[in-house]
């Protein structure tokens, strides 16, 4: 293990905060459509008008919003430690608070990618996509999002980085979608581990469970790991 490497697994109630809905917030409804019609390869083949659309007003959401303590919280820690962001989360905000290492496991809604070549992604801010914006190959560009049934990136660097932390931080997630959920296995014994939720998941391994809002908690634990309790 490395002393000075703490690695934080972030989901939707780290961004929650910042005004981001979540799914499960909304009863399993963005925006009155079903998971299957704006996050499925299968909606995207019936509907792509309908989910570039969506992912549209998702992007323009993400524009207005602002990093919530809990992102600055973690971006605080690299004063002192090397700190690993791994998070299902597709804004951008951890980045904005001015993390410098973060994993993208569901992809980045700043970004789309070619359905001719999916190695072809660029980054489009906060704008807008539309049928018929296509890449050099004459791809449809889609959403750089992982949708079900695809594969979820970056899980082997993720789980090495877990594996070498000696402190892992759980937040804002409740360990419901898999493979992401299973990078818990991961952590060491000897770790110091933490899960930090409103409503925290069941989780084995010597957690220590911080109940409460993602942007409180993590603030508290920020300045406990510090030491000097100097937090943004």
């Amino acid at each position: 293990m490395n002393p000075r490497k703490i690695v934080v697994l972030t989901g939707a109630g780290v961004s929650a905060p910042s005004g981001l809905a979540t799914f499960r917030s909304l009863g399993g409804l963005w925006e009155q459509h079903r998971i299957e019609d704006v996050a499925s390869p299968e909606g995207w083949a019936r509907d792509p008008g309908l989910v570039l659309r969506f992912y549209n007003l998702r992007r323009e959401a993400l524009a207005t919003a602002v990093p919530n303590d809990a992102h600055r919280a973690i971006a605080d820690l690299q004063d002192r430690f090397e700190v690993v962001v791994i998070t299902q989360n597709v804004d951008d905000l951890h980045e904005r608070a001015g993390s410098r290492s973060v994993i993208h496991l569901h992809g980045e809604l700043r970004k789309v990618r070619s359905t001719a070549d999916e190695a072809t992604v660029e980054d489009i801010g906060y704008t807008s996509v539309a049928l018929g914006q296509v890449c050099a190959k004459g791809g449809q560009m889609r959403p750089h999002i992982v949708w079900f049934g695809e594969d979820v990136m970056h899980l082997d660097e993720a789980r090495r980085h877990i594996e070498e932390a000696s402190r892992f931080v759980v937040a804002g997630t409740s360990l419901a979608v898999f493979p992401a959920a299973g990078l818990v296995r991961y952590a060491r014994d000897k770790a110091e581990k933490v899960v930090v939720d409103l409503d925290p998941p069941a989780v084995s391994g010597g957690f220590r469970v911080l109940r409460g809002s993602a942007d409180v908690v993590m603030r508290g634990l920020a300045s406990e790991w510090l030491g000097s309790g100097k937090v943004r």
